[in-house]
């Protein structure tokens, strides 16, 4: 962005050396610098409007991109509750195994 802002600066300080070293009347030197306005604002207003352009395709990439993080990250919640039911279900049963087995060693003894 510094790069344009010191090419805009040159610009300027370019157009007027030229306007006040020009051998013109004040007419003619007054319509130059409406002349060089409306081509300045013409290239601010393209380079505003393809700057939004560059924004809005950037944000509907950042949004697409959003949502499929979302969706992988919602993947891997269910398939990580999934598996943390089925080891706390097989914990249970080893649990209940094991009080099984306590009881049958204790009825043995």
């Amino acid at each position: 962005m510094g790069k344009a802002i010191n090419t805009i600066a040159a610009v300027a300080v370019g157009f007027a050396a030229g306007i006040l070293l020009a051998p013109k009347s004040g007419k003619e030197t007054r319509e130059d610098i409406k002349e060089k306005a409306r081509e300045g604002k013409k290239v601010a207003d393209e380079k505003t409007e393809k700057a939004k352009e560059v924004l809005k395709d950037g944000a509907a990439r950042a949004e697409v991109e959003a949502r499929g993080m979302a969706k992988s990250v919602k993947k891997s919640a269910g398939t990580i509750a999934a598996e943390a039911n089925f080891l706390g279900h097989e914990a249970k049963q080893r649990a209940g195994d094991v009080a099984e087995k306590t009881k049958q060693s204790a009825k043995k003894s």
